[in-house]
Formats: C-alpha cells, sequence, structure tokens
C-alpha cells in the first residue's frame, strides 16, 4: 500500500512523470501468476506482505536487518498479512479488505488449511519436487516461489469469489525502509503495550513511529484481546494514516526523499508484469484520502478448533463473498439454499474413487453425524475421476448443495442417470473433507458452534480522517 500510494502520489502532486516512470522501473516484475480474467465493475489487487528473510531479488538480508525484523533464521515464507484492495472501475474510491492469516479455507492440492500457508506450503512442496526432478538451486526457488503465489492467488479468489487482477507483494525489510523514507507515522493506542515476541513497547497515547518501531506496533497479537483481529485493526489505521500522510502533506515532491523510497521499493517491492501501473494512476486522479477505507471480511468463529486440535479462524465463503460483492454495489444471484433443508430427508450415497481404504464409510459416517441418511457405500465403478464431486440429476437442487457444503464445498455435478431424489458423492484423491485424515472424522463446525465468537465487519476505517484512530 505505500509503495502504491508513493508512486500515487507523485502523480497527484503533479511531478514529473519521468520520476514516477523511473520508480516503477526499479520494482522487481513476475509473471505467469493467471491473473485478470474477470469484469466485475473493479481493478482487484491482491497486496501480500511476506515475511521474507531475502529481498525482491532473492538475495539474503544481512544479519543486521534480520536482527532489526525479529526475523528469526526460519527458510520458510510466511504471508501474514494479506489485503484485497478493490479499486472501482471509475477510480473515486478504493477499499483494501483485510483477510485474517488463520482464516480456514480451501487451498489448491492442500485441502483445507490456513490462508498463510498456501504460499509457503506450496512453494517448499513444489520446490522439493523440482530439486528432486534435478532443478538448479536458482531454478527451483524461482518456479516454486510462482507456483506459492499462484496458490495464494487462487485461495483468496475462492474465498471472497473475486478475480485478481494484479498482484503487489512487499517484505517486512520493505516495510521498515518505506516507513522511514516517508518519516515516520503517527498512530494512537489507548493502553500501553510491552510485548517482547514483536519487540512492541509503546506509551498509550499518540506518537509517531519509525520504521522499526511500527513492524513492531503492527506485528504484535499476543497480548491483545482479540489477537489477530485487534492487529488487522492496527495495520489498517497504520496504513489509513500514512496514506492520508501522502496524500494531503505532497512529501514526495522532495527530490531527496524520492530517491530513499525509490531505492526502498527497488529493494523490497514485487509486481506483476502486466501491470500497467501509470495508465493506473491516471484512473485514480481523483482519489482522496476520504475514499480510501479499510475493512475486514466478516468472521463467523474468532476461535474455532479443528478436529485435529488445530486453533483456526473460521469463515464462511458465502457470507464472504457476499460482503466483498456489496463493497463495488454488484449484485449476486442468490444461491441454493441448502441452509433450509432438513438432512434427515435426504438419503447420500458415498463411492471411493480413490486410494485411501475405507474412506467412503467415514465420509459416509461423518454424513450421518450431521443427520443424513446413509444410502449406498463402496468402490465407485464408473471410471477414472480426477476430482471428488457431489452427483445429481440436477446440479441445482438444494439437497445435493447441502450435501457439498457439508463436506466443504464440493462441485454439484449434473448425472443424467440419477433419479431426481438421488444424491451420490464420489471421492477422488483431492478430498480433503470431513472424514478424510486432513478434514478429520469431524470438521471444526462441529466442536465450535456452542462456542463460537463472530466477528461482524467493524465500520470502515477511512484514511481522511484528521489525526491517527485510536486502538488497542
Amino acid at each position: 500500500m505505500l509503495a502504491i500510494s508513493a508512486v500515487l502520489v507523485l502523480a497527484l502532486t503533479g511531478f514529473a512523470w519521468r520520476s514516477v516512470d523511473n520508480l516503477i522501473a526499479n520494482i522487481d516484475r513476475i509473471g505467469g501468476l493467471g491473473l485478470g480474467g474477470g469484469r466485475d465493475g473493479a481493478v482487484d489487487i491482491l497486496l501480500v506482505g511476506v515475511d521474507s528473510r531475502t529481498d525482491a531479488h532473492g538475495n539474503p538480508l544481512t544479519n543486521a536487518e534480520r536482527a532489526m525484523l525479529h526475523a528469526g533464521d526460519e527458510v520458510g515464507t510466511n504471508t501474514d498479512t494479506i489485503v484485497l484492495i478493490r479499486v472501482p472501475n471509475d477510480g473515486r474510491s478504493a477499499t483494501a479488505i483485510s483477510i485474517p492469516r488463520d482464516s480456514y479455507v480451501d487451498i489448491a492440492g492442500q485441502g483445507k488449511a490456513k490462508i498463510n500457508s498456501a504460499y509457503g506450503s506450496t512453494k517448499e512442496t513444489e520446490r522439493s519436487k523440482l530439486l528432486a526432478k534435478g532443478s538448479s538451486e536458482a531454478d527451483a526457488e524461482r518456479e516454486s516461489t510462482k507456483a506459492g503465489r499462484q496458490a495464494l492467488i487462487k485461495s483468496v479468489a475462492g474465498l471472497t469469489g473475486v478475480t485478481v487482477d494484479h498482484y503487489a507483494e512487499v517484505s517486512l525489510l520493505g516495510f521498515v525502509l518505506l516507513t522511514d523514507a516517508v518519516g515516520g507515522v503517527e498512530v494512537c493506542l489507548n493502553n500501553a503495550v510491552d510485548e517482547w515476541m514483536s519487540g512492541a513497547d509503546f506509551p498509550a497515547g499518540q506518537q509517531r513511529l519509525d520504521g522499526q518501531q511500527a513492524l513492531s506496533f503492527v506485528r504484535q497479537r499476543h497480548g491483545l484481546q482479540r489477537g489477530d483481529i485487534d492487529r488487522i485493526v492496527r495495520q489498517q489505521v497504520f496504513m489509513a494514516q500514512l496514506v492520508g500522510q501522502l496524500l494531503n502533506a505532497k512529501i514526495l515532491a522532495n527530490p531527496g526523499k524520492l530517491s530513499e523510497i525509490s531505492e526502498a521499493v527497488g529493494r523490497t517491492v514485487v509486481l506483476d508484469e502486466d501491470w500497467d501501473v501509470l495508465a493506473f494512476l491516471q484512473q485514480l486522479k481523483d482519489l482522496s484520502g476520504g475514499q480510501v477505507e479499510f475493512d475486514t471480511i466478516p468472521v463467523a468463529d474468532l476461535n474455532a478448533m479443528t478436529s485435529a486440535g488445530e486453533s483456526v479462524v473460521k469463515v464462511d465463503p458465502k457470507t464472504v463473498k457476499d460482503y466483498v460483492a456489496g463493497l463495488v454495489g454488484e449484485k449476486k444471484e442468490p444461491a441454493p439454499e441448502e441452509s433450509k433443508v432438513d438432512p434427515s430427508t435426504v438419503t447420500v450415497s458415498v463411492f471411493n474413487a480413490g486410494g485411501t481404504s475405507g474412506l467412503a464409510a467415514t465420509v459416509s459416517g461423518a454424513l450421518t453425524s450431521k443427520g443424513f441418511i446413509e444410502g449406498m457405500v463402496g468402490n465407485y465403478t464408473g471410471g477414472s475421476v480426477s476430482s471428488s464431486r457431489v452427483l445429481a440429476a440436477d446440479p441445482d437442487d438444494p439437497k445435493a448443495a447441502a450435501v457439498a457444503k457439508a463436506l466443504g464445498g464440493l462441485t454439484v455435478i449434473a448425472d443424467s442417470s440419477l433419479s431426481a431424489d438421488t444424491v451420490s458423492v464420489v471421492l477422488a484423491g483431492d478430498y480433503s473433507g470431513p472424514g478424510s485424515a486432513a478434514g478429520g472424522l469431524f470438521d471444526f463446525e462441529q466442536n465450535s458452534s456452542a462456542t463460537a465468537t463472530p466477528v461482524p465487519p467493524a465500520p470502515p476505517i477511512d484514511a481522511g480522517q484528521n489525526g491517527p484512530k485510536c486502538v488497542n
């Protein structure tokens, strides 16, 4: 957001477009991410904060830089900040939608998992495969990083229903360098904090933070009443204040600051290669701080637990999709009302088309525990199947939709050989829902509903307010 704002301000302040061009030229570009293709009334940008031990060009950070970032010696890549920025096509507003890092979602090739694992886990899995095939370290790193980014983009799209048009990635080091380049950012705390894991040690009240302090401010989650949700609020008020300062103070008209920001951006920011940033900025010529808002997706349960005992944030994809669509005035077609289906009226046959012995029986048991009636259970004899699915005579049948939802959101496919009152499930090797090794015998919905902690979307934070908003 800082990098994009920096370039935006150069345009808004009338600074030479040549300077903007030079700044953009320093940014590392990547391709092959499978972006764009959707026409939904907005330009959708996935902004990712990467907890990486290397810079944008793959060069390792120095020991001093790692110590400054509290980064440790981990090798994996974490994406603890995931923000979907929606800019309607008229360019007069922008909404940045935060996605909690522990949101429990479908991830291609992994089944259900925390969304912040999509990038790192996919990258490491792909990297190991490439090295085993004889790829060089450099090639394996490049290709596996692309696979990780693709997996995260697909996971965000699956959760929000939005086609990601552009991709922006900034590292922890970039956050520090860019914050320092603009002279620090004003924040305000309701209470004093002292938390060693993040390095957050601040008094109550309003204060200006430099880059290293700001990183601790936005990374703290331990010791906060709502954990990661409070951390997201901190990130939002920080970005809102930063954008407001940039849009109003015109600090980037200073050539010295421009040089400092350009160096930081070139080392720590990555954008997709198909993004014409100059054209995009011209589209935003009427944007002001008051039209930049920060939201968080609705959360069904902040303290959910999987059957394996993993603490996660439960989200309902349908609710999230409707919420995100409403931010640019989209109208969604109503989905089949599976929630109104009485499971005791639905008989479900389950067939195993994969290689896991006994899978059909355990999945059938998971369904009966939810109230569905057990039908036939056995091996699938209809040929090779590459992906799990629910079969029904009518793909819009609410009963089939209810079964699909109960199994983690499987696709419903029409099968003309079935009678109108028949629902079947075919399980392939990709199945990871209830009854599988990944999903457990029962999913977390069964054991968390009584103590669910829903977190409805809070009022948006805008970048046009006077002074920083005080937060936990």
